[in-house]
């Protein structure tokens, strides 16, 4: 199970990698871009199934590296946890959009999209640190 850890964990920083730059590239153009939902959903997914891997080796009685590297391993889930509950606020705008004309309600959506996408490659990005100093407190 250790090696399958190490590969989820691997797997981990790739997917943030990914997110954080399909995010970065697409918030700096000023394009929303659907790609970057699907890889940062899937980085989530595998940040998760990194955390319960790593919590179930420790409680078959495996020790971790050091206890930085169970702190380095457990802070990706909080991160994403955190970055979702901002990503919410995002779009809590006090706005009434019936009153406003269909192109101002396209153009206020594009603005809260894009700041979701901020939000959340800034988490991917925090993440992308958190995992890579985790596995290189490992190796």
């Amino acid at each position: 199970m250790g090696q399958l850890h190490m590969w989820v964990g691997i797997a981990v920083i790739a997917l943030n990698a990914g997110a954080g730059a399909i995010g970065g590239i697409a918030w700096l153009r000023r394009e929303p871009s659907v790609t970057f939902w699907y890889v940062l959903r899937s980085a989530q997914a595998v940040v998760v199934l990194q955390a319960l891997l790593g919590m179930a080796l420790v409680m078959t009685g495996l020790t971790a590296p050091s206890d930085l590297h169970l702190v380095y391993g457990l802070l990706p889930l909080l991160v994403t946890l955190v970055s979702e509950a901002l990503r919410v606020t995002a779009v809590q705008e006090e706005v009434d959009l019936e009153t406003l004309d269909r192109s101002e309600q396209i153009v206020l959506a594009r603005r809260i999209v894009l700041r979701e996408m901020g939000i959340m490659t800034t988490g991917a990005l925090v993440i992308l640190g958190l995992a890579l100093r985790a596995y290189f407190i490992a190796v």
